[in-house]
């Protein structure tokens, strides 16, 4: 995986000599006639204001080539200007969550202008805001934004491509600075701590990210595996992987059935981290557990009830769920909250049609002695998340409990590639991942649950089913895993819709969006139960 050096400088801007030095502009509220920017470029932006060509709305851009009579105060090879927005609404109003996502549109900006000029070394003037938003969002609050912006728009996938001679292909920024401007009341030192939380929140995002985009044949649970293990031996976690030998002991139907057929074996891969706490804390018995569970369907024909072929190709994303709970653990072992243990689950297999596949009339009986009738083989994601679910909370006991997931086609139809929904027995854990996911740019929304969806998954001759059919196939799906949970708070995030073709922003990629992990680490860092 690529690294970009992110970093905090005392340099002056205008000793940088780099590919681009770039500044950021709000547009002018409530009938204002001039811009605000530095001096470096007012001249140029106030310019551009005046002939209509640039007026700080959100995406705008002004790229400047300083010319030799220039060099004196810059010595960058361009500048960039690019426009946030308003920064308050007309009645003065300030939406922290929303500026939160304009940084951070700015900073994947920024990336794709530095594409197109095939940039490699920029420096960003972290602007002063403070006066106009009163401390409700700081400089280093911006800065944090921007680096999470910067490093999830650079993103590319190019493993399996082959580089021509004749045009090499952009490899992205190979190091970002950023420079406090003058005036602001921010030091240095809280702009390296937030540059650093946006480092880590965006390096994770796009870990998930290249999991996600590998091929059916080049991420299979084996992989899941191998990776979650190397965590483990980088961050000393435990790293626990019961194999499918265990799985017939432990008699975990549900992944056993859907693994059927496959000639790849599957894998539940299980990462523990418990934080090393100073004596003044006490015990670590003390601390809440939480337990995070991703679907990894590594590829997903839809078994004896075949997808169809157009857009088969995407089922390699059905274990964008597993990629962003893995990709977390790595963030987890980076930041080592001190307030926190996490436990992470992945059960892991493709979903094939082979000879000996499950089949639509098949009886199964899950971890927890529940069993179900398979009405659809394509309803699969469901029959792992429930082993691993009975099998987390029993083995755990967490104080909560969240699984991730591309479970339902219906939330496309019900929620476009904008929102991701979320489920669940607990609203104080819902409305804490909401707040995260909104401070993250990833946001949820809540749909019901309750016992009259619960009984369109009952069946004439098992426990339970594995679909409650068309009608309200995201919250009866839900209704299926809530039978895994016991009585833990619990809440279930169907991402099908937005763990690829997420809506379009600066710093989402074609492909898959790493959707999830950026959610999550802000639920943890803040964590309060």
């Amino acid at each position: 995986m690529k690294t970009t050096k992110v970093m905090a400088s005392e340099q002056s801007i205008d000793k940088f000599d780099g590919d681009l030095l770039v500044y950021s502009v709000c547009e002018p509220v409530n009938g204002e006639k001039s811009i605000k920017c530095d001096p470096i470029v007012e001249k140029e932006v106030i310019n551009a204001f005046q002939l209509g060509d640039f007026s700080g709305k959100e995406g705008q851009t002004l790229l400047l080539y300083p010319n030799e009579s220039q060099k004196s105060i810059m010595l960058s090879k361009r500048v960039l200007v690019v426009g946030v927005g308003k920064l308050v609404d007309k009645l003065g109003k300030i939406d922290i969550y929303n500026l939160r996502e304009q940084f951070r549109k700015v900073g994947g900006t920024i990336a794709l202008i530095s594409e197109k000029v095939k940039a490699q070394k920029i420096m960003i003037s972290v602007p002063n805001f403070e006066d106009v938003l009163l401390n409700n969002l700081t400089s280093a609050d911006i800065a944090e934004c921007l680096a999470e912006g910067i490093l999830l728009g650079d993103y590319r996938f190019l493993k399996y491509k082959k580089e021509k001679k004749d045009e090499p292909d952009y490899k992205g920024l190979s190091e970002v600075k950023f420079y406090l401007e003058k005036g602001s009341k921010t030091t240095i030192s809280l702009i390296r701590k937030a540059i650093k939380l946006g480092f880590v929140s965006a390096q994770s995002a796009c870990q998930a990210r290249d999991m996600a985009n590998e091929p059916g044949n080049g991420w299979r649970a084996s992989d899941f595996a191998s990776y979650a293990q190397d965590l483990a031996n980088k961050y000393n976690f435990k790293c626990t992987v019961i194999d499918k030998e265990k799985m017939v002991e432990l008699k975990m139907g549900g992944i056993l059935a859907v693994n059927k057929g496959s000639d790849e074996p599957p894998k539940m891969v299980i990462l523990e981290y418990v934080p090393k706490l100073p004596k003044r804390f006490g015990d670590t018995k003390n601390i809440d557990t939480i337990l995070l569970v991703g679907k990894g369907i590594t590829f997903d024909s839809g078994g004896i009830c075949l997808k169809q072929p157009s857009g088969m190709e995407n089922m390699k994303y059905d274990m964008c769920g597993g990629a962003a709970t893995l990709a977390l653990m790595q963030a987890v072992g980076q930041e080592s909250p001190e307030n926190i243990s996490v436990v992470a689950i992945v059960p892991a297999t493709d979903n094939l049609t082979g000879g000996s596949a499950m089949k639509p009339g098949d009886i199964i009986c899950h971890y927890n002695g529940i069993t179900s009738e398979i009405v659809n083989t394509d309803a699969e994601g469901r029959l792992i998340l429930a082993d691993a679910l009975a099998y987390g909370v029993e083995t755990f006991k967490p104080v909560c409990v969240v699984d991730i997931a591309t479970l339902t086609g219906a939330v496309i139809m019900g929620l476009g590639h904008h929102y991701s929904a979320v489920l669940g027995n607990n609203d104080k854990l819902i409305n804490q991942l909401q707040e995260a996911a909104k401070r993250a740019g990833e946001p949820l929304w809540q749909l019901p649950l309750g016992k009259d969806y619960t009984k369109q998954i009952e069946s004439k001759v098992a426990d339970i089913k594995n679909t409650g059919g068309k009608s309200a196939g995201t919250i009866t799906a839900a209704a299926y895993l809530e039978k895994f949970v016991k009585d833990t708070p619990w809440a279930h995030i169907d991402i099908a819709g937005t763990a690829w073709e997420f809506t379009e922003k600066s710093y989402i990629p074609k492909g898959a969006s790493g959707i999830g992990t950026r959610t999550f680490l802000e639920f943890i860092r803040s964590w309060n139960w």
